[in-house]
């Protein structure tokens, strides 16, 4: 998570939707930066409403308005898969070498998910705790420039990513069968993709 005093912004670091080259260029302009940990870099909305919203409310001005970026639902699984594709995790409980993307899904949809298929989902990262406020913006993490342009406006400097935390190519086929059911599983989370990729509905950069 990342924080920004004067343009009183904050950045969700949702999992798998390039927050490492996030980090790697806003970090030197934020005065909040979580990271390291993955429990402390991922802060979900939830948890951002109440452990750091009442320490940010201490700051003199306006409220801090909060982005995240959200990824394609099956694509961002994939890379979940790929990511435990990596060599490193061979005979870890959460390592899918071995295991075909279509038997990975499977078991994400069934309901006893195996340690590898043990994931959340985005639009529960996203979900604010009760009675509190969701994200003020979201935005695609297909069209990541479009989250750029707006942190550059809003910090008022040039801003560039570089392609870091890759994970091995897969092969990412799925039945008809699976994507569609696949697809009505996560149907919120598709459909607050798509509203990420509207740029009405964000506010005006700083």
């Amino acid at each position: 998570m990342l924080g920004f005093v004067a343009p009183r912004l904050v950045l969700l670091s949702v999992p798998k939707t390039g927050t490492t080259a996030l980090e790697g260029a806003l970090a030197p302009r934020a005065e909040i930066v979580l990271r390291a940990r993955p429990e402390i870099k991922h802060l979900t909305m939830s948890q951002y409403n109440l452990r750091i919203q009442p320490l940010l409310a201490n700051i003199p001005g306006p409220r801090f308005r909060v982005a995240a970026v959200l990824r394609e639902p099956i694509s961002w699984l994939g890379s979940w898969y790929r990511y435990r594709q990596r060599h490193q995790t061979l005979g870890q409980p959460n390592s899918t070498i071995g295991i075909s993307f279509e038997g990975f899904v499977q078991d994400y949809l069934s309901d006893e998910r195996p340690p590898y298929a043990a994931l959340g989902r985005q639009s529960g990262f996203v979900a604010p705790a009760p009675g509190k406020r969701g994200p003020d913006m979201l935005f695609q993490y297909e069209r990541m420039d479009e989250l750029l342009r707006y942190f550059e406006t809003a910090l008022n400097c040039e801003l560039s990513l570089r392609r870091v935390n890759v994970s091995p190519d897969a092969d990412l086929s799925l039945s008809p069968a699976t994507r569609a059911r696949l697809r009505e599983a996560l149907a919120e989370d598709y459909a607050l993709w798509e509203s990420a990729g509207d740029p009405s509905l964000r506010p005006p950069p700083p």
